[in-house]
């Protein structure tokens, strides 16, 4: 297995970045885990950005990627990817979102950073939500996670949701594709790419099935990339809403990253690796050393259950051949 896949492994903060007031000690705590690397997640507050560019200086640890926002907005004090959203109808919250997803990239520049991960949007209903009445569904079913998929009453009524949340789509793709394109030049001149990751919410764009395309829609530039997220995939498995490896072999020429988790048997995603339903052995074929590798893992998680993870992630790497095909 390529040694540049173990050097991208990485931490991402939104582990510990909540506990911490200063970015020096928090990046301390990382390196002190065995991590040489980390993710800047959502949760950084401002109060965090003099110790992490101190830690940086110093060469505690590298930065792999970041997700934005990073830093966090002015006045938000808690872990908003989805403060501001590029589908937004109203003009001010469109300029938050352009002005603080530059932030990010700027600081990206600062800290050498090339990959940002972000969250494309959603759709909002007036007259109430497809996926929260298929929320409600569920709980009235008494169906188990793992039964969901098999279930053809379920599977009538996650089609009807996602009817309507198609439609809902149609109103906001030319709005996200607008504001994607505002931060394109500064991508391009920065030399950052920006990965869309996919998402657990069936509300949240684009469609797992349209991902691709909308990547491929921007023409002109190559700075648009995917960022695929396990756990998520997993959870729309799980629905019967998506295929893994289909998703994965359409999107890898776009791919730049993975956050990495597993997903317990009632659904609960961001879980120690192996203690969940997560195929990993399926998903390692996918890995290629020009990829980062994210620990996206839940703030409950133990220290042990940590470094289990990373030992479980480093085993995979090693148990891979040099050269894993296609």
């Amino acid at each position: 297995m390529s040694l540049q896949l173990l050097q991208n492994v990485s931490l991402s903060t939104c582990w510990c970045s909540h506990r911490h007031h200063d970015g020096y000690a928090m990046l301390e705590e990382i390196a002190g885990l065995g991590f040489r690397r980390v993710e800047l997640s959502h949760g950084i507050k401002l109060n965090l950005v003099d110790g992490i560019q101190k830690a940086l200086q110093d060469g505690v640890v590298e930065v792999g990627s970041m997700h934005n926002f990073c830093p966090l907005p002015n006045g938000i004090q808690y872990a908003a990817p989805n403060v501001y959203q590029p589908s937004a109808a109203s003009n001010w919250e469109l300029d938050l979102w352009q002005r603080y997803t530059l932030r990010t990239l700027e600081y990206a520049k600062k800290w050498g950073v090339q990959d940002i991960v972000l969250h494309s949007g959603s759709a909002r209903f007036f007259w109430g939500s497809p996926e929260r009445k298929l929320e409600q569904w569920i709980e009235k079913s008494k169906l188990e996670f793992t039964e969901l998929s098999a279930d053809s009453r379920f599977r009538k009524k996650c089609q009807r949701a996602i009817k309507g949340v198609r439609k809902g789509f149609r109103k906001i793709e030319q709005r996200i594709f607008n504001q994607y394109e505002k931060v394109l030049a500064d991508a391009e001149v920065l030399d950052l790419y920006l990965c869309l990751e996919n998402r657990e919410g069936l509300e949240e764009f684009p469609l797992d099935s349209e991902h691709c395309q909308f990547i491929e829609g921007f023409t002109q530039s190559n700075r648009i990339a995917y960022w695929h997220d396990v756990g998520h995939a997993q959870i729309k498995a799980a629905y019967g809403l998506l295929d893994p490896q289909a998703h994965l072999e359409a999107c890898a020429p776009h791919l730049r990253g993975f956050h990495i988790h597993d997903v317990s048997a009632a659904g609960q995603d961001h879980q120690a690796l192996g203690s969940g339903i997560v195929d990993f052995d399926h998903l390692a074929t996918f890995f290629r050393p020009e990829h980062q590798l994210v620990l996206e893992l839940s703030p409950k998680l133990t220290r042990d259950e940590v470094k289990s993870s990373q030992q479980f992630l480093y085993h995979l790497l090693q148990s891979l051949p040099q050269h894993t095909p296609l």
